[in-house]
């Protein structure tokens, strides 16, 4: 039976004549997995038939709405340009959001407090339908105000849990495992024969920095190394922390690492310069890995050896989740790809131990004389006894 035009179709009305759950709906109408094709298609010529349209359309159609959705980036400002990632997360989330005629109100500010200051500032002036998240931290206060404003969010990574483990109602996520990218690497690292390893971390408050650094530790734990070879240094992203982390390292008068893993592209490019101006040979006595692989890490001599994924379908993929959200389907959390390493010219096998302080005296040696050994002539008896 077709409604009458009287007021705008939602999807609660669209499950009830196709006869399926309003999540279903959802996906088929965002063209998402998760129902057959079939279903896919009654769902929407039941949609077509009562007139439905996306609600960010909608509302914009009437003046309720911008038909845009915000991203607000609380990163230093100097380091923000170097990040290879976010240039392809953003190209990701554009080409979702292009397919629906929607903008994007990006906004960079230089800390939590002023992005929790840009929400509200958006949902008191009606500018977005919705928000982009990127970073998740421990302590969050970001999800329970977006709750307390009713602003649809989908985070990039996962979303705190509220008071008493509750999760979010209004509120997606899209993650990769950071955990399980980083016990890769280890592992290739260790199957190499590496036994002290470095990682110049990122931002230490970020939940993915955290998440890197405890893999590291506990990956190494469960292969045996000792935990006095395994360090983490944070920094803040930017080429020149990553400079001054890795002659940190480096210049060392104990036993300095024969790898280290880098957090991004640009860390690790500024470490390869540093160990050329400090004359250790990469890969010969020096492995480097970069986490996200970009046109950087395969422009140096030698390549780097990267973590590669998909960026820009996980932009994409996170965009799709908000609108799915602002179209009032229920809020989920979608594991993507986890990033895999692909060893390049920077991967080769850990040098002899020569880094490590003695813990002993080498016996003594005299120095040559240059003179042949002087032989008895034999005596015809045997040896002397001892």
């Amino acid at each position: 039976m077709r409604r009458t035009p009287s007021r705008r179709s939602t999807l609660k009305d669209i499950a009830e004549e196709a006869r399926v759950s309003e999540s279903a709906v959802s996906l088929a109408l965002n063209g998402r997995p998760g129902v057959s094709p079939a279903t896919r298609q009654r769902v929407r010529a039941v949609a077509d038939r009562l007139g439905w349209q996306p609600s960010a359309a909608a509302r914009a159609l009437n003046g309720d709405s911008t038909a845009t959705v915000g991203l607000v980036l609380a990163r230093p400002a100097h380091a923000l340009g170097a990040e290879f990632f976010f240039l392809q997360l953003v190209s990701g989330i554009q080409e979702a959001l292009a397919g629906r005629s929607i903008g994007l109100l990006f906004l960079v500010v230089p800390d939590l407090d002023a992005e929790c200051a840009a929400y509200r500032r958006w949902w008191a002036e009606r500018r977005v339908d919705g928000v982009l998240v990127v970073d998740p931290r421990d302590g969050d206060p970001r999800p329970s105000l977006l709750d307390e404003l009713g602003l649809p969010a989908a985070f990039v990574g996962s979303v705190p849990r509220g008071e008493g483990g509750s999760a979010h109602p209004g509120i997606s996520s899209v993650w990769a495992s950071d955990t399980r990218a980083m016990a890769g690497i280890v592992q290739h690292l260790h199957g190499l024969g590496h036994r002290r390893i470095a990682h110049i971390a990122g931002l230490p408050h970020l939940a993915h920095t955290q998440q890197r650094m405890r893999s590291l530790r506990d990956e190494a734990e469960r292969l045996g190394l000792d935990p006095a070879d395994v360090r983490s240094i944070p920094t803040d992203y930017s080429r020149q922390q990553g400079v001054d982390a890795t002659r940190q390292v480096l210049d060392t008068h104990g036993a300095r690492p024969t790898a280290i893993v880098y957090d991004t592209d640009v860390l690790a490019v500024a470490g390869l310069g540093v160990a050329a101006s400090l004359g250790i040979e990469v890969p010969g006595a020096l492995t480097l890995v970069a986490w996200d692989e970009s046109v950087l890490t395969g422009s140096t001599h030698p390549p780097l050896s990267a973590l590669v994924r998909d960026t820009p379908a996980f932009g994409r993929h996170a965009a799709e989740e908000l609108l799915a959200l602002i179209d009032g389907g229920p809020a989920r959390t979608v594991e993507d790809e986890t990033p895999r390493l692909v060893p390049r010219g920077s991967s080769g096998p850990a040098p002899a131990d020569r880094g490590r302080a003695p813990t002993g005296r080498a016996p003594t040696r005299r120095a040559p004389t240059g003179r042949a050994p002087t032989r008895r002539a034999p005596t015809g008896r045997g040896p002397t006894p001892g």
